[in-house]
């Protein structure tokens, strides 16, 4: 019986019609589309993800802000810089001011002492350390970015000074 097909069957209308296709088995149906574990599971894995991909945008939105600051603060900062010796003379001590934005700086003069450098003679010119540093809030915590240069001014008067005198620059007057 191997090799013998079986016999068609006879529709209702008196027609012998093609063979039925073989009805699935029971385990078989069962099997077919996913089952409400397998579509838990793929809800969990995305739900874990779009969490991962909301953070890093997250992160990123926040970096990006904290280094427009950080730039505007250099700017700033910069600025500054560029005022010493101009706007705000070239002389030793602090100053500070607000800027827009909620940004404040701060510049402070240091003369550099190279007498050494010169034994027999008054230096050519007078070192300055200029160094100026941009504040601003960001979450709750201060902020600051500062930039350093050095600058180079008149040179300083040393003839006909007293024992307690200081030496100023020439051209400037004593302070």
């Amino acid at each position: 019986m191997s090799g013998r097909l079986p016999p068609a069957r006879v529709a209702p209308g008196g027609l012998a019609s093609q063979r039925e296709p073989p009805r699935a088995s029971p385990r078989r149906a069962r099997q077919e589309g996913f089952s409400l574990l397998e579509v838990l599971v793929a809800f969990a894995i995305l739900a874990l993800t779009m969490g991962v991909l909301m953070q890093i945008f997250s992160r990123a939105l926040s970096t990006t802000a904290v280094s427009g600051s950080f730039a505007r603060a250099a700017e700033l900062a910069e600025a500054t810089l560029a005022q010493a010796g101009v706007a705000i003379p070239l002389e030793e001590g602090d100053s500070a001011g607000e800027a827009d934005g909620g940004f404040s700086w701060a510049l402070r003069i240091q003369r550099i002492d190279v007498g050494d450098l010169f034994p027999d003679q008054p230096p050519p010119v007078t070192p300055y350390r200029v160094t100026a540093t941009a504040y601003w809030e960001d979450g709750g915590a201060e902020r600051h970015v500062s930039l350093a240069t050095l600058r180079l001014g008149d040179a300083l008067e040393t003839v006909g000074l007293g024992a307690g005198d200081a030496p100023t620059a020439r051209g400037a007057g004593s302070r």
